[in-house]
């Protein structure tokens, strides 16, 4: 079994968000992390490595050329290759031209099982892991809590408002990943040094490595979408202060502010 699993640097927003003028985000200037959707869908990869002798798993980023330090992270934690998609027209795209460059590069590759996390800490859209399954006409599954493979198939459990469906659907097929997916696992000390080797290899595509990708639908200048507006800081109004004069008020009033909001 082959499985290929799409994952992001995203900026690490404790250590501060910053953007350049035209409203993107400056992720050369910024603390990146590998984002937690991703990487529980990278956990639920190897999980199935795990379980099933012969699979093999392959990384795939699109970003900046540190995006590097996430795939060596990967392989570190057990995938078996990595490729990381870079060029500068690439740079700046939306949900739209970033899906389109993935896909672009998922056409050279083989695959039974495509795995996306649901959606990134940075764009909160949860649209690129959808579009692509769309551009490579795979069968989609999202929201997945757990993954099983039978034979040909994979059993997922997909959460769903307040109950859960559970699916069959035959591969290839791409799933998006939840944060309940991951298994917690880590890198190990040997992995990490295997990962750092110089035998250790990230294979580095550009814009002529994409199959059947148009200029137009590439970078910022492919991008539907543009930003408006970008804050680090969503300012919050100054609140409702309440002073009650005895317990009883406090609670009668608590009360009745979760009974006009219908928590209770």
């Amino acid at each position: 079994m082959k499985i290929v699993v799409c994952v992001k640097q995203v900026p690490d927003t404790k250590g501060g968000v910053k953007f350049k003028p035209d409203g993107t985000l400056d992720r050369g200037a910024m603390l990146a992390i590998m984002n937690p959707d991703d990487k529980a869908g990278l956990e639920a990869a190897l999980k199935i490595k795990n379980e099933n002798p012969g699979t093999e798993v392959t990384v795939v980023t699109m970003g900046l050329p540190k995006a590097d330090d996430v795939l060596r992270e990967a392989l570190a934690m057990g995938a078996d290759k990595a490729i990381l998609v870079t060029d500068r027209v690439l740079g700046g795209a939306d949900t739209w031209a970033t899906s389109q460059t993935l896909a672009g590069a998922i056409r050279n590759l083989d695959y039974d099982l495509v795995i996306t996390g649901r959606q990134a800490i940075d764009g909160d859209t949860a649209q690129v892991g959808p579009q692509i399954s769309e551009r490579l006409d795979l069968p989609l599954i999202s929201y997945a809590e757990d993954i099983k493979i039978d034979g040909d198939y994979v059993i997922v459990k997909r959460q769903f408002e307040d109950r859960y469906h559970m699916l069959k659907v035959k591969m290839p097929c791409l799933i998006t990943a939840l944060a309940e997916l991951g298994e917690g696992m880590y890198m190990t000390p040997g992995g990490i040094f295997d990962a750092y080797s110089d035998s250790a290899d990230v294979t580095v595509w550009g814009r002529a490595d994409l199959k059947d990708v148009s200029d137009d639908n590439l970078g910022l200048k492919g991008s539907p979408t543009q930003i408006a507006k970008a804050s680090d800081r969503v300012a919050k109004g100054a609140g409702e202060k309440v002073t009650p004069d005895s317990p009883k008020e406090a609670v009668d009033y608590i009360v009745g502010k979760l009974a006009e909001k219908h928590v209770i």
